[in-house]
């Protein structure tokens, strides 16, 4: 099975490129962040012609996230609020349409599109926070209910100095503060391992450039797009690459998609007496 991840950056502005993508690439799972459009007019024709189905929880021009299944997509779960029912905190912040999960050939898929923070000034670096920390409680909830999980999405956090293209000016600052990378590494609760960071130890490998000041160009990006995987899933793991190439599209998003690749489901082992 792959299960690939891509902040698309307004699903209806990309799709030709995303429908390409999927038509070379053929994962199982796509999940998209900052799909940028409201439910209704979620693009599901043109998927489902490609041979995919769809699960989404999206806003009118920001936020929102989507599962693209060539798999039955089963028990869908929509927000903190699903897992935290009755929660005020759960429910507030559900209000910005940034998580959704499911379940595909018994694994379950957890897509995030993590708050971005803007600045260590702003009140929205406060609600990463808080975010960040319902999040914790949230895979808390989750691991009681059993399910292996592949948690894919756009962290906007570089969780190590090898994750940025220019670690001595950027650390301290938004996106690898001291305080989200800690609270990451909380709500992760040395559950998960970062899929990527399994195959390759070194930096220089983004899957973000901003569109800002020749990053692209220039390749000065960030590692903030990210696959964390459970212990089961760990040992399925066979790959994990950055398709890189998308960036270089005309009208790009500003991510790259991030791809991993598991053995699953996992083969039965066969019984001693060569039954099973």
């Amino acid at each position: 099975m792959r299960i690939a991840t891509w902040n698309v950056n307004s699903v209806r502005t990309r799709l030709e490129q995303i429908q390409a993508w999927l038509q070379q690439e053929r994962p199982e799972v796509l999940c998209l962040q900052e799909t940028k459009v409201a439910d209704e007019l979620f693009p599901h024709q043109a998927f489902g012609e490609l041979g995919y189905g769809s699960a989404i929880s999206g806003q009118k021009a920001y936020n929102g996230v989507a599962i693209l299944s060539s798999l039955p997509l089963e028990d869908v779960q929509i927000g903190f609020a699903a897992l935290l029912p009755g929660q005020v905190q759960a429910e507030r912040l559900g209000e910005q349409k940034r998580v959704i999960s499911a379940l595909v050939d018994g694994l379950r898929v957890l897509n995030l599109y993590v708050p971005n923070g803007s600045a260590l000034s702003s009140d929205k670096y406060q609600y990463k926070l808080e975010w960040l920390d319902c999040l914790g409680q949230y895979l808390s909830i989750q691991a009681q209910q059993g399910d292996p999980l592949c948690m894919v999405g756009d962290f906007n956090i570089g969780p190590e100095a090898r994750d940025l293209h220019d670690p001595q000016r950027l650390t301290g600052g938004i996106m690898a503060s001291e305080a989200e990378r800690q609270a990451l590494a909380t709500a992760l609760d040395n559950r998960f391992s970062d899929a990527f960071r399994l195959f390759e130890a070194e930096s220089g490998h983004w899957s973000w450039w901003d569109y800002r000041s020749g990053a692209w160009d220039r390749d000065r990006g960030w590692r903030i797009d990210h696959i964390y995987l459970c212990e089961e899933l760990v040992a399925c793991a066979t790959g994990c690459q950055i398709h890189k190439h998308t960036r270089g599209n005309e009208q790009p998003s500003d991510h790259a998609p991030v791809v991993v690749n598991l053995a699953w489901p996992p083969e039965e082992e066969d019984d001693e007496d060569g039954e099973g």
